[in-house]
Formats: C-alpha cells, sequence, structure tokens
C-alpha cells in the first residue's frame, strides 16, 4: 500500500474476527497505520460494545469512537429510557464523536422491525439534542428509514456503506448526510451503487471499510481491513474521472469536517 491518508469512517475492530486473527486486533491496527491509514472511526453495535469502543480510542490516537445500539441488538432493550440514559453518559467520552451505528435492518430481522423503529427513533433524538452526527446502518429498509430522518428532521450523519439509488442520495444530501461507500461499491454486480457514487457531490462523499466485512475487490470474501480501503478508492477515482490523490483528500477533508472539527 503506498498512498497515505485516508480516514476510515466505519469499521469494528472488536469484532471477534479481528481478536481472533492471526496477528491479532493489536497486529492489524498496527499495520494499517503503518500502510496508509490516518484515522479509523471504530463503531459500536450496543452498550457493551460501545464500552469497548470507547476503550479501544482511547488506546489509539487514530482512532475514534461511536457509541449506539445497532438495529440487530434492538430487541434486547425494552426500557429504553435506561438505555439512552446509558448511552448519553457514554457519549460524553472525549474520543468518541458519533452515535452509531443505528438504524433498521429488515434483511435480518434479528429484532422485530418495531422494536428497530422506536430504539432508532430514540437514538436520533438523543443525536439531535447532543448536536452528534450519526451513523446509520441501512438493509432492505430506505424507505422506513428516509421516512424516519424525516420524521425526526434528522440532519447531521453518515449513510454508511451506502447502498441505495442516486436519487435517495441526492435526498440524503438536502438533508445534510454524508454517503459513504464501502468495498461494495467495487463489486462487478454493483450497477446501481456505481452510478450512486458518480451522483454524490465532491462535498458529501466518504469512504469506509466495514471491516472486518465487505472486503473490496480483489480481495472479496477475505478479512478486511483498513489498508485494503485503498481498492475502493481507486474504484470512487475511476468512476468520478478524478486522482486517486484526489479522492484520498476529499474523502478525508469531508471526514474531518464532520467528525472531528
Amino acid at each position: 500500500m503506498t498512498k497515505t491518508g485516508m480516514f476510515d469512517t466505519h469499521a469494528h475492530y472488536n469484532d471477534e474476527k479481528f481478536l481472533s486473527a492471526e496477528n491479532g486486533q493489536e497486529g492489524i491496527i498496527s499495520y494499517v497505520v503503518e500502510n496508509g491509514v490516518c484515522n479509523i472511526l471504530n463503531a459500536s453495535t450496543d452498550l457493551e460494545d460501545s464500552k469497548a469502543s470507547i476503550r479501544l480510542a482511547e488506546k489509539y490516537p487514530e482512532i475514534y469512537a461511536a457509541a449506539g445500539i445497532h438495529p440487530h441488538e434492538s430487541g434486547r432493550y425494552g426500557d429504553i429510557d435506561k438505555a439512552m440514559a446509558e448511552l448519553q453518559e457514554l457519549l460524553k467520552y472525549p474520543k468518541v464523536v458519533a452515535l452509531g451505528e443505528i438504524g433498521l435492518d429488515f434483511h435480518y430481522n434479528f429484532s422485530e422491525p418495531e422494536d428497530q423503529k422506536k430504539i432508532f427513533e430514540a437514538q436520533l433524538i438523543l443525536a439531535k439534542e447532543l448536536d452528534l452526527p450519526v451513523i446509520i446502518h441501512d438493509r432492505e429498509a430506505h424507505g422506513a428509514t428516509m421516512d424516519m430522518l424525516r420524521k425526526v428532521k434528522a440532519e447531521k450523519g453518515i449513510m454508511h456503506s451506502f447502498s441505495g439509488s442516486a436519487e435517495m442520495a441526492r435526498e440524503l444530501e438536502r438533508l445534510g448526510f454524508y454517503i459513504s461507500f464501502s468495498g461494495s461499491v467495487t463489486f462487478k454486480n454493483a450497477v446501481n451503487l456505481q452510478e450512486a457514487a458518480k451522483a454524490v457531490s465532491k462535498e458529501r462523499i466518504l469512504i469506509e471499510t466495514d471491516a472486518p466485512y465487505l472486503a473490496p475487490v480483489p480481495h472479496r470474501g477475505k478479512l478486511n481491513h483498513s489498508a485494503l480501503m485503498l481498492h475502493t478508492a481507486e474504484k470512487l477515482a475511476e468512476l468520478r474521472g478524478v486522482t486517486l490523490d484526489e479522492i484520498i483528500e476529499t474523502t478525508r477533508e469531508n471526514a474531518n469536517k464532520l467528525l472531528l472539527s
């Protein structure tokens, strides 16, 4: 890997796949920092994982944390007020720069859709109260996700690993969101997604890995990590008719503006 300065706006370095990997979590993080990655936003799936993300961010200067409850875990939090109170305390840590990952997932439905919607709405409201960006997960729930964002008047955040249309991307931009592309934009069958990647404005585009998942071509199906994001950046540069350096610089500046300024 030769390019430097990439900002990975979504990864899960507390995932078991990293903890059990040959080089371990620490070895992989050291490798990616030495190979082109300047910053990583480590997203969380529940309150305990949020605490682990905070510990990781406190250990590595390059890593920041997002704290939140993923739609898969929504059904575990029956007392939403209590969960939001605990989440609010976690969001006070200095290196927590976003609330997430939150949203809706109607593909797996590991939690009931109504439970997902309730905790999604509660977290969106909390983020607005605290003036924090949200990290949105949307899988096979485009309509319901957009309805919720409109209902709450959400206006700051990232649509992570974007999978929607160019039209949806434009509406998200109008709401104030950034659009983040993962390795899935490099997949051969991702024609609609690639069209969306062309449509997003320069001021709103981001890149990510969703590591350890969604490794880009030519590493598809393998353990993903932040240094492999270079392939995603190369694909975006090709699609948008710009240089690789410009994509890396643009996405880094956008991430810094949203998350660190």
